[in-house]
């Protein structure tokens, strides 16, 4: 079976309902507080730029069509908006990866009441910044061919009609495979193995993807969707992939 849809998408609001429980609550302020910072400091800097450039662009427009000021500005922030939330998700994920799989480790055992050999405090967790470096690497990698072939169809005529298509479906199978890899690679499983899995459960992933990129892109919101995500996938994990491995 190839999973469901809804059901994959439950695992991130099941998540986010679980966030500050106690026991969980250490593992999610750390992220919180740094994608918090990102977030603010970007914010700022975003302001910065959009105001500049926006008073220089009204300046070249034609004094009848100033009305259409109402209509370009709250679009430049929505896009800025998105914009910000998605680069400080991305910046905090590779610079607190080792909380991530500290959240992981204490949500598995949680729900399955079995001991995960993993990281013995935070300690141990931030000796495997290098190697959890390489593993976003690696993601990346795997992401750049996908996404340029999506972007070929975005230019090409008829063809770039199906595009919203691919970057959304793009989108949704790397957040799944990104917060997927926490409880797997907590059990040394190698990214192919995660692949691997998410293929296996396709319907579910995606429907968990999906929806997180949805929630990333949502101000302030987005603030606590790591935290959500990561422990959404660890039940994802344990409730349909782990029986796969």
């Amino acid at each position: 079976m190839n999973g469901n849809f809804v059901t994959g998408a439950g695992y991130f609001l099941r998540g986010l309902a679980m966030t500050f429980q106690p026991g969980l609550r250490r593992f999610v302020l750390v992220p919180l507080i740094a994608n918090i910072s990102l977030f603010s400091l970007m914010g700022w800097l975003l302001y910065e730029v959009i105001t500049d450039f926006y008073d220089a662009a009204m300046l070249t427009v034609p004094d009848w069509l100033q009305f259409l000021s109402w209509i370009i500005t709250p679009l430049l922030w929505l896009v800025g908006g998105l914009m910000t939330g998605y680069a400080s998700t991305l910046l905090v994920l590779m610079l607190t990866s080792p909380f991530h799989a500290l959240l992981a480790e204490k949500v598995e055992e949680s729900v399955t009441g079995e001991s995960v050999p993993a990281l013995e405090g935070v300690a141990a967790a931030l000796l495997e910044v290098p190697r959890a470096l390489f593993r976003e690497i690696r993601k990346f990698l795997y992401y750049v061919p996908m996404a340029l072939a999506v972007l070929i169809l975005t230019i090409i005529p008829v063809f770039n009609a199906f595009a919203p298509l691919g970057w959304f479906l793009l989108g949704a199978w790397m957040m799944s495979l990104q917060f997927v890899d926490y409880p797997m690679d907590n059990h040394r499983l190698p990214f192919r193995e995660v692949r691997d899995a998410c293929a296996e459960r396709r319907l579910s992933t995606i429907g968990f993807g999906g929806t997180v990129a949805f929630f990333t892109g949502i101000p302030l919101l987005n603030l606590v969707v790591i935290p959500a995500a990561v422990i959404g996938a660890t039940l994802l994990w344990c409730e349909e992939l782990r029986s796969l491995r």
